[in-house]
């Protein structure tokens, strides 16, 4: 860690996750720590939906030497949207429903822990990926302002259930709240076709996870030939729309073994268009959070963000 950075900004959701109490006590143990190591914390809470990242602006006004990220995959999205672009660097302290960020960096979910390897830390610089609807208008072509992610994105089934789940569900229940919106859509979801263009070639599909991590959810590795140091995604897709097909992949993503199934598809690439093959909406989501239906870009943003990585990485 550069020894120019004294002062630090810890944005924390104190509704995320479970042990709210307990985990406050671990943050203020962290805010001690850096303190001995010489960097001075000042807290801001998140109050509500895209605070984190109206607070994470203010911190590049404000020229804070560091933003520290205390959360889960959603706070921490909202973050990189308010330091997207900006040479303030982000350093995270695991908390809140999943963290893919600090399982492909290998922070420990301890939150004193995580914060003693901070000051040791490196500091790089990495692209991000954004998500832009796309807006037809008299036959041209207009892509919306988009959102940023740092981990992962996709359409198909994972959107259908990011934008199907209940938000007071989630933040009672955490991971479960996913878990349960996904047998919900099990037995309702119709598998509905998109159309996806990328490195010149056409496909057809029901799911395609856009990943910049080799974590995508839980226990779950999918994008496994993605990597965060890297300026490109890692595209996977399925064809099939069989919901026994489906069901016959979640025993090969625990195994490893799933881009051996039929109908599986991977490439690397720095953007795709996707967009609903009928009438039937497909809804998409970046790092767990999500951004509507198709059609939509995903694109790669190079040079877009500094993040903290423990001295090993």
């Amino acid at each position: 860690m550069p020894h120019e950075i004294k002062d630090a900004l810890l944005i924390y959701n104190p509704t995320s996750g479970s042990r709210r109490h307990r985990r406050f006590e671990e943050i203020e143990h962290g805010v001690r720590i850096l303190k001995d190591a010489g960097i001075k914390v000042e807290l801001a809470p998140t109050t509500g939906p895209e605070t984190g990242t109206k607070i994470a602006r203010q911190a590049v006004e404000q020229r804070r030497g560091m933003v520290i990220a205390c959360g889960g995959d959603g706070t921490i999205n909202e973050i990189v949207n308010g330091l997207a672009r900006s040479q303030v660097p982000l350093a995270v302290l695991p908390a809140g429903t999943a963290n893919i960020l600090a399982k492909e960096l290998e922070i420990p979910w301890d939150i004193p822990h995580a914060a003693r390897l901070i000051p040791g830390g490196s500091i790089r610089r990495i692209a991000l990926g954004i998500a832009c609807p796309i807006n037809r208008n008299g036959g041209s072509t207009i892509a919306s302002e988009g959102r940023y992610f740092l981990s992962v994105a996709g359409a198909g089934p994972d959107g259908a259930i990011v934008n199907g789940v209940s938000h007071d569900l989630k933040k009672n229940a955490g991971i479960f709240a996913y878990w349960a919106e996904g047998f919900r859509q099990l037995f309702s979801y119709g598998f509905p076709e998109m159309r996806i263009r990328s490195g010149g070639k056409d496909r057809t599909a029901t799911i395609i996870v856009v990943g910049r991590t080799v974590h995508y959810g839980g226990p779950f590795k999918i994008t496994t030939g993605a990597n965060l140091f890297e300026d490109s995604f890692e595209f996977l897709t399925n064809s099939r729309r069989s919901r026994l097909g489906y069901l016959a992949c979640l025993p090969a993503m625990w195994l490893g073994t799933l881009r051996k199934k039929d109908g599986i598809e991977t490439w690397k690439a720095t953007e795709t268009v996707c967009e609903p093959a009928n009438s039937e909406p497909v809804y998409a989501q970046v790092d767990g959070e999500p951004v509507g239906p198709l059609p939509m870009a995903f694109r790669i943003v190079q040079d877009a963000l500094s993040i903290v990585t423990p001295a090993a990485q």
